[in-house]
């Protein structure tokens, strides 16, 4: 007998699994067509008896984040290089398929690139590459470097691949993947705020579930940087704009701590919704107010990205305005026997005002001067 709690998992593990599927089908696609046109080449087109690694080198290519894959093709290919280069010597001087062989092989190649200090994916690849080479498919006496070519046709057509698919505008899907944080931050106080207002305690813990699931959104914003910072340096008619990723890749962390700190003021705002008070009204503003200064920025971040400077800097200024206007709200909250939430969500409003600022451009100093300044707080 199935209970309902254990079709509400069946049911939630089928809609995750389904969400993934959505989401991935387009990796999928690319890496399945990439490896089997790598492996058409190297058999059809060079006549390669066995070329397992172009579609291999392909898939580690593709497996790799958007922004990295031009770095990896590089280190894809010279591992493989290496790693036939030591498989070929040592299986000569020893012989394949024999323990000394494996032996030798796994020291000489994790012993090199730990010296010359090559990446993971260099060093896995070299030793995988040479151990490939001397137990499945021994050295040959043929003088064309099969191997070595292989890794190049399927490094070659994962890049290309990775071409096709990126956007058109790479700062348009920086932009989009910004504003994804800055919205859900917005939201994330506005619905604590909201919470708060109405004394709803379950208001309050639907935010905090929110503000749980932000961290996602981050992950992603630093993958779209690392995208549109390749996308933009091999197209060389665009590379100019790199400047602008710059912006966003310096907002990272302010940005990722601005999202750790909606999630403390969530769980505060949970505390608070449970007191039998009802919560301060000048707290509520204090939290609308922040909301908003984080759309300004986020507009002014938009802005930047698209190339409009007047209007990055006047949303900028608007936001920075409206940041310092929230601190001046909750100033007066910070009284003596004030309930520990309250002192904890405008602790929280002060570190996300500072982070607010940052992400705004202003020096992280000047930021917690300024900040603390319209808290009246005494400067350090």
């Amino acid at each position: 007998m199935v209970t309902r709690t254990g079709q509400f998992r069946s049911a939630g593990w089928v809609a995750a699994v389904g969400s993934r599927l959505r989401d991935g089908w387009g990796s999928i696609l690319e890496a399945t067509a990439a490896a089997t046109i790598a492996w058409l080449i190297a058999t059809r087109l060079l006549d390669h008896p066995q070329p397992f690694f172009a579609p291999a080198a392909a898939l580690i290519v593709l497996g790799q984040a958007r922004g990295q894959r031009t770095l990896r093709a590089v280190e894809v290919v010279l591992g493989v290089a290496g790693g036939v280069l030591v498989a070929d010597i040592v299986a000569q001087a020893l012989g394949p398929r024999t323990t000394l062989t494996i032996l030798t092989i796994i020291l000489v190649t994790l012993t090199v690139t730990v010296a010359i200090g090559a990446s993971t994916v260099v060093r896995v690849q070299m030793a995988v590459s040479a151990l490939y080479v001397a137990v499945v498919a021994p050295p040959t006496d043929a003088g064309v470097p099969f191997r070595f070519v292989d890794a190049l046709v399927g490094g070659g057509v994962a890049l290309l691949a990775n071409q096709l698919a990126r956007p058109r505008n790479p700062l348009a899907e920086l932009a989009a993947q910004s504003h994804l944080i800055f919205a859900e931050v917005a939201g994330v106080i506005e619905d604590a705020a909201g919470a708060l207002e109405r004394h709803d305690e379950a208001g309050a813990r639907a935010a905090l579930v929110r503000a749980r699931g932000a961290d996602l959104l981050v992950a992603r914003l630093r993958e779209a940087v690392l995208a549109a910072r390749e996308a933009l340096w091999v197209d060389v008619h665009r590379r100019r704009r790199l400047t602008r990723v710059v912006t966003v890749e310096e907002a990272m962390a302010p940005l990722d701590f601005l999202v750790r700190n909606m999630r403390v003021l969530a769980r505060a705002a949970v505390g608070l919704s449970r007191l039998p008070a009802q919560p301060p009204p000048q707290l509520v503003v204090a939290m609308r107010t922040l909301a908003v200064a984080v759309r300004s920025v986020d507009d002014a971040m938009t802005a930047d990205l698209t190339g409009d400077e007047d209007a990055a800097q006047r949303h900028a200024e608007q936001g920075e305005e409206l940041a310092l206007d929230a601190m001046r709200s909750a100033r007066h909250l910070l009284t003596v026997g004030a309930p520990l939430p309250v002192v904890m969500i405008v602790g929280q409003l002060r570190a996300a005002a500072i982070d607010l600022l940052r992400a705004a451009g202003s020096d992280e100093i000047e930021s917690l001067s300024t900040v603390e300044a319209a808290l009246g707080l005494p400067p350090v």
